[in-house]
């Protein structure tokens, strides 16, 4: 038997050793099909009688009606090399926003208060599961245009900078490869005064007399007029006015004390803590508000008694109260009057304080000046100054 090239012609039946990009293959006939098996062996003389050998076990079985063509493995020269088709690992699969939030608010539990959680974190995960054109980190650019387009800009801009914090974390987790969301909220610009805490559009003190009374009158919300009264009184925040409990009222009803404030959480209202911008403050009651106090505290009363329950006992939902009724009997109120949130209670406080005189014991009057206001009220100097005074003061050339 000799060595052939491709295209030498054996007698029908045999097994031809050709030559292939100078390695030895085998090349036969059976059944009409054409068949090849590659010995991998060079071209060497010893290699060539190790393919003839092969080559001659395949014809006795061909002649002996023993050849298997489904198996060819038993043909191929043991040690010789396998040709290997290479195999691309699977891709990676990559995690969505979803799995990522949900890993990234696991990490952040402990530093969080439970409004963040319950409030801001809840708020980004409705938004992933709910709203978003697609779960995908690949689609950060599809996701910015539709917060774009379907939030008002503090609302995307808040969101994106959310996102990009999580993609940030998951990357140092070696979760994903980049944070696609880098930036992206540093191109929103966001309107002045589109804050809870800039949102300002106070009541005049008519109205405020207004909404007190309709609520001491109403059948249904009456039990909230002394609240209601109190947040128009003292311009705290309602989760403030909430958590206060006796122990926070001096017993001769001159200071009221603010240390903690009834948030939202993710089992419902809790009390913590601290307050929003500070840990604690103290408010001087004056004989108006000393009366209020008086006249709803019951016989009895211990330090843990609430100042102001729910009608069953519990801390007020403010978010509730604010959807009924606050709403109810607003609506109730000469239609003239604009709708505006609860917490316009806390501008009307702030508006008037920096408005309306007072006059001295010695007879001279004197206007409260945007630091001491913003000491009442726990904020800072330069909010009043930015977003109160600066914007009620009425310019006048004077005579020089």
């Amino acid at each position: 038997m000799t060595i052939k090239t491709a295209t030498g012609r054996t007698p029908k039946g045999s097994v031809s050793v050709i030559l292939s990009n100078g390695r030895i293959q085998l090349r036969f006939h059976f059944a009409g099909k054409r068949y090849y098996i590659s010995t991998g062996y060079p071209d060497t003389p010893h290699h060539q009688k190790l393919a003839q050998l092969k080559a001659s076990e395949i014809e006795k079985d061909i002649l002996y009606e023993r050849f298997d063509p489904k198996d060819l493995s038993k043909y191929t020269p043991e040690g010789a090399p396998r040709k290997v088709t290479p195999v691309t690992p699977p891709k990676k699969v990559q995690p969505n926003l979803s799995e990522l939030w949900e890993k990234y608010t696991e990490f952040q539990r402990p530093n969080l208060s439970p409004s963040t959680l319950a409030k801001d974190y809840k708020r980004v995960e409705r938004c992933i599961n709910l709203h978003l054109p697609s779960k995908s980190v690949d689609d950060a650019i599809a996701i910015r245009d539709w917060l774009v387009k379907n939030k008002p800009p503090n609302s995307a801009k808040r969101m994106l900078t959310e996102l990009s914090a999580c993609c940030k974390w998951s990357v140092k987790s070696k979760l994903i490869t980049e944070n696609p969301f880098t930036d992206m909220a540093g191109d929103i610009r966001v309107p002045r005064g589109q804050s809870e805490d800039t949102d300002i559009d106070p009541f005049s003190l008519e109205e405020r007399d207004k909404i007190i009374e309709t609520f001491k009158n109403d059948r249904y919300y009456k039990h909230y007029a002394a609240f209601i009264e109190f947040l128009f009184m003292t311009g705290c925040r309602p989760s403030e006015a909430v958590g206060l409990q006796w122990r926070h009222i001096a017993n001769d009803f001159k200071t009221v004390r603010f240390e903690q404030a009834v948030v939202v959480s993710e089992n419902g209202l809790v009390c913590k803590q601290g307050l929003k911008t500070q840990r604690r403050r103290q408010f001087p009651v004056n004989p108006k508000l000393a009366a209020l106090l008086q006249s709803i505290k019951p016989e009895g009363a211990t330090d843990d008694m609430k100042v102001f329950p729910a009608p069953k006992g519990g801390w007020i939902h403010a978010d509730n109260l604010t959807n009924r009724g606050w709403r109810a009997v607003l609506e109730k109120l000469d239609s003239k009057m604009e709708y505006r949130k609860l917490y316009q209670t806390r501008h009307t406080f702030i508006t008037a304080a920096l408005e309306t005189p007072i006059t001295m014991p010695d007879g001279t009057i004197k206007m409260l000046d945007a630091k001491d206001v913003a000491k009442l009220v726990g904020t800072s100097a330069k909010m009043i100054y930015e977003h109160y005074a600066g914007a009620m003061k009425k310019l006048f050339v004077p005579e020089f």
